[in-house]
Parts: structure tokens; C-alpha cells; sequence
């Protein structure tokens, strides 16, 4: 059966018709799309989030992280945060030697500042900019935001204001975003700042005559460009201009050289080979596993080691459509996922060498453990 939104989003159709009527009796015309980057318009409650692609790529995320303040809704929540976060923000200088460290294509922010006293500016950075935390870990340095719509990709025409306010949950992209910071202690004193975007998009699936009977959320590529727009506004948000952030985002990157390349020794016993030190396997492994399907439980630098848990899409068997997986009774224990140990090793100065172990650190030679290979290498490769 058709589900809530999909009837919803044909009647829109009509409604959309009978408004461009009116508009052309009154003579109005549409006015230029707003292409920037806006998840504060939500507008509905946000209390357990309905807009998220339930269980998509990761596991399910530790409760006692989730940001809980009492709100209603999105726009008393963000009342709230602008009143906690007001005096700070009055009092808040730029950070010296703050700048846009880059790899090829790749970017992150360095910090003169230690990752402790970084870490809460950030979280209401997010927080500021219209997303909750699903993931709030201090400890590790690492927070990742709730699935939220950039309602800026929706044209605020003469025709979507008009019905907008009453029909508001109709108006859908059918995108979803989430983001991932990372914190990296490089040296004392000095942090890394690694945001990396996920997404996903709504799918149909249609019967024989082509009609759609339900919709099934599915990953979408990473976009480098929402990334470096939320860098600038960090930036920002930490004290520089916009115009200086934005030089420093816009600043051309460097070639793209292909740095990964799976090696397989066996039937499913395989390894990655980079052309890079340890400092730039360590870093791009992490990038990797953040734009992947990995949760990032812990790590350790002077071993090498990532801690991590992965869950695969497709053994979530997400083919029911949104709301009747989302309240679905069936147990999702078996769903839970794997943990894995990723190991880098360094094999010279300009070689390293990345390995999948089990949770008990022998080596994983199972066809999981070269799918993860594989998957990393090919993020590591773009």
C-alpha cells in the first residue's frame, strides 16, 4: 500500500495547480531560487526525527548521546541554543594561525587550539546551524549530526509561499544530509578539524504500471562541496571574516593522484598498499571510514588502530518503504553492527600498508573482510 507521504506528495500536485491559478489571476510572478545551504526550515518537531533514512548505512546510535533539551519544536530549539550560546558568541575572537590545510582534493581545518577547549565551540556550531547530535563523544573527539533536509534546495516561489505555511511537510527534496566532525591532536597545542557529508535520496518503487507504491532511502555520493561550505562557516564561526574563510575554502586544490590499490593474497586474504608516509595513511583512512558505512568507536594513533563498527545496507533489508520500516516491531538485534579493527602500518617513508582484524585483532580473511578493503580503497581513491 501507498504510504502517508507518497499520497501526500500527489495531492500536492493538485494543489500546486490550483494555486498557479490564482497566481496567474493576480499576475505575480516567481521569484530566483535560493540555492544556499539551509537546515534550520524544518519547521515540524524534531522529537524523534521522522525525516531520516531509518537505519541507512550506520548502526543505530548510542541514546545517551542524543541531544535532549525539552523543545517542541525546531524553532524553539534553536531559541534555545541561540540564548545558551548568545554570550559566547558576543565575546568570541578569531583563533591565530586557524587556516585550510589541504591534500589533493582534499580539505580540513587546523586550529591552534587545544581539541578539549574546540571541541564545545563546535558542537554549537551544529547545533546553531539547525542540526541535533546523534553521536556526542568528547572523549574521542568525535560528533555527527542527526539526517536533515536542506530545505534551500526547495524554489521559494510566489507558489510555495502561498501554500507553504499549511502544506509545509509536502514541500520535500527528497535528500537527506548528515555530517561528521572529527577532531585530530596533530601536535599540542594544534587540532584537526575533519568534516565529512553523507547522503542519501528517496527512491520509488512503482508497480507494473508505473504507479509508485512506496519509497526506499538509498545512498547518494558524498558532495565536497557541502563540506567545504560548512568549513567556511566554522571558520567563521571561530572568528574569521567570511570573505577571508571563503578565499581560504575556494583556494584551488591540488591533482588527484590515485594513492590506494588493494592487494589480494588469497581468496579473501587481502591488504592496501599506499604510496604515502604514515602521517597521510592515518589521515586518509580516517577520511575513508567517515564517508563509509563505519561508526568510529575509538582510536589509536601510536598504534595505528581504528576501532570501528560497520553495518551493511544490505542486510538491513530495507525494502518495506520509510514509515513501515521505521515502526516496524521486528527485532533488530541481528542488525547490530560488526566491530573491526583498521590497522595502518608503515612500510617506509613513503609506504604504508592498511589492514581489516577482528575484534579480538587476528586477521580478518573472511569476504567481509575484503569487502571493507575494497570499499575503503575505493574512498580512499576518489
Amino acid at each position: 500500500m501507498m504510504n502517508l507521504m507518497q499520497i501526500l506528495r500527489q495531492h500536492c500536485a493538485t494543489l500546486l495547480m490550483i494555486s498557479l491559478a490564482s497566481a496567474s489571476l493576480l499576475g505575480c510572478k516567481s521569484v530566483a531560487t535560493n540555492d544556499t545551504v539551509d537546515y534550520k526550515s524544518a519547521g515540524a518537531v524534531r522529537g524523534p526525527n521522522l525525516s531520516y533514512p531509518p537505519d541507512l548505512i550506520t548502526a543505530q546510535a548510542d541514546r545517551r548521546y542524543i541531544v535532549q533539551d525539552g523543545s517542541a519544536t525546531m524553532s524553539e530549539y534553536n531559541a534555545a541554543v541561540k540564548k545558551s550560546v548568545q554570550t559566547r558568541k558576543n565575546v568570541m575572537t578569531g583563533i591565530p594561525g586557524m587556516r585550510i590545510a589541504r591534500d589533493g582534493e582534499r580539505r580540513w581545518l587546523v586550529v591552534e587550539k587545544p581539541a578539549p577547549e574546540l571541541y564545545p565551540q563546535i558542537k554549537d556550531f551544529w547545533q546553531e546551524n539547525g542540526f541535533l547530535l546523534v553521536i556526542d563523544s568528547p572523549s574521542t573527539g568525535i560528533m555527527e549530526t542527526d539526517w536533515a533536509e536542506n530545505r534551500a534546495k526547495i524554489s521559494q516561489d510566489f507558489i510555495r509561499n502561498l501554500v507553504g505555511g499549511a502544506l509545509d511537510s509536502i514541500y520535500d527534496t527528497g535528500e537527506r544530509d548528515r555530517y561528521r566532525t572529527r577532531l585530530e591532536v596533530s601536535k599540542p597545542g594544534e587540532t584537526e578539524v575533519y568534516i565529512t557529508q553523507r547522503g542519501a535520496i528517496e527512491k520509488c518503487t512503482t508497480d507494473a504500471t508505473g504507479n509508485c507504491i512506496s519509497t526506499i532511502w538509498t545512498a547518494r555520493p558524498n558532495d565536497p562541496e557541502l563540506e567545504a561550505a560548512f568549513l567556511a562557516r566554522l571558520m567563521e564561526r571561530l572568528g574569521m571574516t567570511q570573505e577571508m574563510a571563503k578565499a581560504q575554502v575556494a583556494a584551488p586544490l591540488g591533482p588527484k593522484t590515485p594513492k590506494a590499490k588493494l592487494v589480494q593474497e588469497g581468496v579473501n586474504s587481502a591488504h592496501i598498499e599506499m604510496a604515502a608516509g604514515f602521517d597521510r595513511a592515518w589521515r586518509d583512512t580516517g577520511l575513508a571510514l567517515d564517508r563509509s558505512n563505519f561508526t568510529v568507536e575509538d582510536r589509536n594513533r601510536v598504534n595505528g588502530v581504528y576501532y570501528v563498527r560497520y553495518v551493511n545496507p544490505k542486510d538491513l533489508g530495507d525494502t518495506k518503504g520509510f514509515f513501515s520500516n521505521l515502526f516496524s516491531s521486528k527485532d533488530d538485534s541481528s542488525l547490530k553492527a560488526k566491530k573491526y579493527l583498521v590497522v595502518i602500518k608503515s612500510t617506509g617513508d613513503n609506504s604504508s600498508s592498511i589492514y581489516v582484524q577482528d575484534a579480538d585483532g587476528k586477521p580478518e580473511n573472511t569476504a567481509a573482510g575484503l569487502q571493507l578493503l575494497t570499499l575503503l580503497t575505493e574512498q580512499m581513491s576518489r
